[in-house]
């Protein structure tokens, strides 16, 4: 008989390890982290493991997670409805892993989605629940929700369960956005060696992936749209005090040249007039000139 308070106790110790980690980590996390998870009652509780659907020793009946892994075997992805289309293990319905999750959408349990950036670099959201089920199709729909509607009332009320419906696609547009922008960062700082572009900055606390032309949450991150730089030189970039030609070299507003300030104008900015900046060693992720010349010609206007 499925035990609702210890897996209840199991879930909630998870979910408030969880919070500590991104507390410490900030929101992507490192799998072998995951892996190793907590102990509660003297038990290890790992999160992850190299199967996508995921149930730790101490739970019975449903798994506590579910992991997209980059390049992975399935073509997991938000769907138009804004929520998460997450592919059945195999081709079996009824393979042992699918009907667990079968069974944490039956009783409305909350798992923990992992998302993987690159190879060992995971984005945690958490609740998300399982919605849809379309055997044909062989995918699960999940949606994710806020923290505070960890544990769902019952089912019953039509304008209840709308309010619930409609909160969850939200939550989970929103979830999707984010894993777009941790995506960005990840591979844009990963690209440029965990460097600024611009100054050689080292420091990835300190470092942001910027967009060179606008982006939008709807398909991959693309490196090549996007510049390691400083948290300085990003609001420089930003705002126009610098520019990038599509040779990539480095133009500073002529206002700023001739301006008279303290170290920080002429080191950070000043000195950056007339060089090149550092780029990707593979081809494919160097910034796109195209992309750099429409980018340049704002700031020429500006």
């Amino acid at each position: 008989m499925f035990d609702r308070a210890r897996d209840a106790t199991v879930r909630n110790a998870a979910f408030t390890w969880l919070r500590a980690q991104v507390d410490s980590h900030g929101d992507v996390l490192p799998r072998a982290l995951l892996a190793e998870g907590f102990t509660l009652h003297g038990v290890r509780v790992p999160l992850v493991s190299p199967q996508g659907i995921f149930k730790p020793r101490v739970l019975h009946d449903a798994p506590l997670s579910i992991t997209t892994t980059p390049d992975g075997p399935y073509d997991d992805a938000f769907g138009p409805n804004e929520l998460l289309r997450y592919r059945y293990r195999g081709t079996d319905p009824d393979h042992p892993d699918n009907r667990l999750v079968r069974f944490a959408m039956q009783e409305r349990l909350p798992l923990v989605y992992f998302h993987g950036l690159m190879p060992g670099r995971y984005v945690a959201a958490w609740p998300v629940f399982v919605v849809g089920d379309d055997r044909r199709g062989l995918t699960f729909t999940i949606a994710a929700d806020d923290t505070r509607h960890v544990w769902p009332a019952a089912r019953g009320q039509t304008a209840r369960d709308d309010m619930e419906s409609a909160r969850r696609r939200y939550t989970t547009a929103a979830v999707r956005q984010r894993l777009h922008q941790r995506a960005f960062r990840e591979r844009v700082l990963a690209a440029y060696r965990q460097q600024c572009a611009f100054c050689r900055f080292r420091h990835a606390e300190l470092l942001d992936a910027a967009h060179i032309l606008p982006d939008t949450d709807e398909g991959e991150p693309v490196v090549a749209n996007g510049l390691a730089l400083c948290k300085l030189h990003h609001a420089a970039f930003d705002r126009y005090f610098l520019g990038v030609r599509p040779d990539y070299i480095v133009q500073v507003r002529d206002d700023l040249l001739g301006e008279t300030d303290g170290p920080t104008l002429v080191h950070g900015i000043q000195a950056l007039h007339g060089t090149r900046i550092a780029v990707p060693r593979r081809p494919t992720q160097r910034p796109d000139q195209h992309f750099l010349e429409i980018r340049y010609e704002t700031f020429r206007r500006a």
